[in-house]
């Protein structure tokens, strides 16, 4: 039994210490919440202004290549998904607004973002539309270019009240 002591007390003393290292290595590199926040708005901001100014072949930059969105399918929607499937000459997607309520950095390299958007598009009558959404949508930032880029999303007509 007294054997056994040490030996206890050695094995704490290495635990401990492990987990120090642990803590200053996280302390080493500490995230800048603001600049991390700022660069989400920036791909947010660039994405808009890809869509509003029709640049549709820029839009993979501000996602992974593994990007799964899943968007509503049903009410106002079902006409802009029609139009997506079978376009005619006067369809187009005009723009988009998202509006975060929350967007939370989990760590240097993923981020959830959790809002509302509106989607504006011209229907085949040539009439200006509006459909709106509630996203929940995780970012992972790109470590070769630094920019945060939509990994997954859900979309969902039930609007937060």
């Amino acid at each position: 039994m007294k054997s056994l002591i040490p030996i206890l007390l050695i094995f704490c003393f290495i635990s401990c210490d492990t987990n120090q290292n642990k803590t200053e290595k996280a302390e080493d590199n500490p995230i800048n919440m603001n600049e991390e926040l700022a660069l989400i708005e920036e791909t947010r901001s660039n994405f808009e202004n890809a869509i509003a100014e029709k640049r549709y072949e820029d839009l993979s930059k501000y996602a992974t290549a593994d990007l799964i969105s899943l968007t509503p399918i049903c009410g106002e929607w079902e006409e802009y998904k029609n139009l997506i499937k079978n376009p005619d000459g006067l369809f187009s997607y005009d723009s988009i607004r998202m509006n975060p309520e929350e967007t939370i950095i989990l760590n240097d390299s993923v981020a959830y973002d959790f809002g509302t958007s509106s989607s504006f598009y011209t229907n085949s009558e040539g009439k200006a539309v509006e459909i709106k959404a509630s996203f929940l949508a995780i970012l992972k930032k790109d470590k070769k270019d630094e920019v945060w880029k939509l990994h997954r999303e859900v979309a969902t007509t039930n609007m937060k009240d």
